[in-house]
């Protein structure tokens, strides 16, 4: 039997090591660590030294698990431990079984055919009354409609205390998120750190206020589901479990359908045919869409998968090793931080013939590129950690650009190409300017009917 060898280690600077390289251009980055030193290699990033697995097979490991070497909670916990603490995502092993199995009732489907509903007309209305431009900045305006909609479907509707306080708690997510690649990890004033623990209490209180009235309600929302939550055997969930996930919830939500829809919209932008395409399929559903409406779609998906594929909004998950193990012949020691970068398999052209070229039909029945390997498309993460939210999210995403596709015609430069930020999960740093125009009154009307 053949005995593992050490994975190549990359040296860098001291204490940066590749953490600069990763935020201006990852694909980049990871292009390079792969081509110089194979799918299993080692890094230093911001201050420890971290096992990279890159390609369809390294990634596939790490996800089967399958002798649960690999914990996701102290990987995470490295990043972004004390901001989404004992969230879903930060639990391992039997304890995640436990709360991931109370968790799904919240996801069936009658449940997500109610969250489905509700996020139509709020969606509807903000959307219609976006006022067109030359230079409209797409991404900001969706990132306040999906806070928006998180509030509503997730929580009923909640009622600020005062006309700032959302602003207060989107802005505590975007301090949360973008701490992960903080170099100064103190809670120091003036840092992202010190930041994001600010952001961190401030969601806690903000969710602990309105609890209780969750507990003795009725309501249908998802903090409401999961306050009442009880599985076979009568477990359920306390105050601060609850807390915990609607806090990773809420960001996991918002923060990914952002981006997604986002990056829709500038490809759509830039290729006016498929925007058509998607606006005839659009045009066809009812005024406020149903989650079987939304089954029925075709072309909307085929985009959605492929700005998966080029822009994931979460390029990369952190795993801890608890105890050593082997991937592709390499030896990863115990207590070993692991980072899985399924970015660069969305763009490998040995699974994506000219990977870099929008194309929504390679996930189209008589293609399926994404077949190519298991893990070549893993925009949701992959094993028993793999996205709980992923229909909710599809049904959110669709819903937008449904709504937008039936307000709105825009266009985006044939050469514009968005200066995406990664100090966190992906987002354009310049808002993502479009063309916008209104379609003419009745347009929706006339092409639903005719």
């Amino acid at each position: 039997m053949t005995q593992p060898v050490d994975a190549p280690y990359r040296r860098g600077l001291p204490w940066v090591g590749q953490t600069l390289r990763y935020v201006r251009d990852p694909l980049a980055m990871m292009r390079d660590q792969h081509d110089r030193y194979g799918p299993v290699s080692e890094m230093d990033f911001i201050g420890d030294r971290w096992t990279v697995l890159l390609g369809p097979d390294a990634c596939e490991a790490a996800f089967r698990n399958a002798d649960k070497a690999f914990a996701s909670g102290p990987g995470w916990g490295r990043l972004v431990g004390p901001f989404f603490d004992r969230g879903l995502m930060l639990l391992d092993f039997e304890e995640h079984h436990r709360h991931r199995r109370i968790m799904q009732a919240a996801f069936t489907r009658d449940h997500l055919a109610g969250y489905t509903a509700a996020l139509q007309e709020p969606v509807r209305r903000t959307i219609a009354a976006w006022e067109p431009g030359p230079d409209v900045q797409v991404y900001p305006a969706l990132k306040s409609l999906t806070l928006d909609v998180a509030t509503e479907v997730f929580m009923g509707g909640v009622e600020p205390t005062d006309p700032g306080e959302l602003d207060r708690v989107n802005a505590a997510f975007i301090d949360c998120v973008q701490a992960a690649t903080a170099l100064v990890r103190l809670d120091v004033p003036f840092t992202r750190w010190g930041r994001a623990l600010r952001g961190r209490r401030l969601l806690e209180d903000f969710f602990a206020r309105h609890l209780p009235g969750r507990r003795d309600g009725d309501g249908t929302d998802l903090f409401s589901v999961l306050c009442r939550l009880r599985d076979e055997d009568g477990s359920t969930f306390s105050d601060d479990d609850v807390v915990n996930h609607m806090i990773f919830l809420l960001m996991a939500a918002h923060d990914t359908s952002t981006i997604t829809s986002s990056t829709m919209v500038q490809l759509l932008g830039q290729h006016p045919e498929w925007q058509e395409r998607c606006r005839a399929e659009a045009m066809a559903l009812p005024e406020h869409p149903t989650l079987d409406d939304l089954d029925t779609l075709v072309d909307i998906p085929l985009v959605m998968k492929e700005a998966l594929r080029l822009v994931p909004p979460v390029p990369v998950v952190a795993r801890r090793t608890v105890k050593e193990t082997e991937v592709l012949g390499r030896r990863i020691p115990a207590d070993r931080l692991v980072v899985v970068m399924m970015h660069l398999s969305h763009h490998l052209p040995e699974l994506w013939p000219d990977p870099e070229r929008f194309d929504p039909e390679r996930f189209a029945e008589h293609r399926r590129e994404d077949k190519a390997h298991r893990h070549a498309w893993d925009p949701f993460g992959g094993g028993v950690h793999k996205c709980l939210g992923l229909f909710f999210a599809g049904a959110e995403v669709s819903s937008i650009l449904v709504h937008l596709l039936r307000h709105h015609r825009w266009s985006v430069e044939p050469d514009y190409r968005a200066p995406l930020s990664y100090l966190s999960l992906p987002f354009p740093k310049d808002g993502q300017p479009v063309h916008l125009s209104p379609l003419p009154q009745g347009a929706t009307w006339h092409a639903r009917t005719s």
